[in-house]
C-alpha cells in the first residue's frame, strides 16, 4: 500500500520534494525509551513476585522497598511514563524529584532519555542539511555507543531515509497541515456514517475546503 501511494504520489507531484517527518522519527525514540522502561517494570514486578513468594515460604513478612516519594521501584517506572515525554524544563517538582530517583535507580533509561530528547533538539537546533548530516552522524555515535537494541533500530531506520528527514532542513516542512486536514476529512464522513457516493463526498469536500 506504501509502495502503491508512493507511485501515485510521483505521478501527480512529479517535482514535490518528499520529506519524512520530523515528528514521526522523534516518536520512534520515544518509543524505544519507553520501551525500557516497561521493561525494567516487568522486571520489578517478577522480582517483588518472587520476593512475595520466598517470604510465604521462609514466614518471614514482606515489605516493599518504600522510595521517599512514597513509590515502590515497580510504581516508580509505572508513574514515569510521562516524565520521559516530557523536557526537564517542563517537569513539575514532584516529575523532577520523580526523575532523579528513577534515573538514579536506572542510569541506563537516563542515557535513553538523553538520547531521545538529543534527536528532539537536534531538529530544533539544526539550521541546514549540512549541520543536520552532521548532526545525526554524532546521535548515531552515541547510539551506537550505548548499544541500546531499540535505539539501534531507529539509527538504522533513520540511515536508510536519511535524504528524505534531512529535506526537512530546507524549509523545516511537517505533515502537520495534513494530519490536521485528515483529521477534519474524518469528522465529516462520519457525520453520514459512511460515503456511499465517492464521487458525490468528493465534490462536498472540494466545496467546504478548497
Amino acid at each position: 500500500m506504501a509502495g502503491n501511494m508512493e507511485l501515485i504520489c510521483k505521478r501527480c507531484f512529479p517535482q514535490a520534494i518528499r520529506v519524512t517527518d520530523r515528528f514521526h522519527v522523534q516518536k520512534l525514540a520515544t518509543e524505544a525509551l519507553q520501551e525500557m522502561r516497561i521493561k525494567y517494570r516487568w522486571e520489578a514486578m517478577d522480582a517483588e513476585n518472587e520476593a512475595i513468594e520466598q517470604s510465604k515460604r521462609t514466614g518471614n513478612p514482606f515489605q516493599s522497598e518504600i522510595l521517599h516519594n512514597g513509590d515502590t521501584i515497580k510504581q516508580l517506572l509505572a508513574r514515569s511514563r510521562y516524565v520521559l515525554y516530557k523536557k526537564p524544563s517542563d517537569w513539575t517538582a514532584s516529575q523532577k524529584d520523580r526523575a532523579e530517583l528513577l534515573f538514579g535507580r536506572f542510569p541506563d533509561l537516563k542515557t535513553a532519555y538523553g538520547l531521545s530528547i538529543g534527536l528532539s533538539q537536534l531538529f530544533e537546533n539544526t539550521k541546514d542539511k549540512v549541520f543536520g548530516l552532521a548532526n545525526l552522524a554524532k546521535w548515531h555515535e552515541k547510539v551506537r555507543q550505548t548499544g541500546f537494541k531499540a535505539f539501534n533500530t531507529i539509527a538504522r531506520s533513520i540511515q536508510n531515509h536519511y535524504q528524505t528527514i534531512l529535506n526537512y532542513f530546507d524549509h523545516r516542512s511537517t505533515n502537520a497541515s495534513a494530519e490536521s486536514f485528515n483529521a477534519k476529512i474524518k469528522a465529516f464522513r462520519s457525520q453520514f456514517r459512511g460515503v456511499k457516493n465517492i464521487e458525490f463526498f468528493l465534490f462536498r469536500l472540494t466545496q467546504l475546503y478548497a
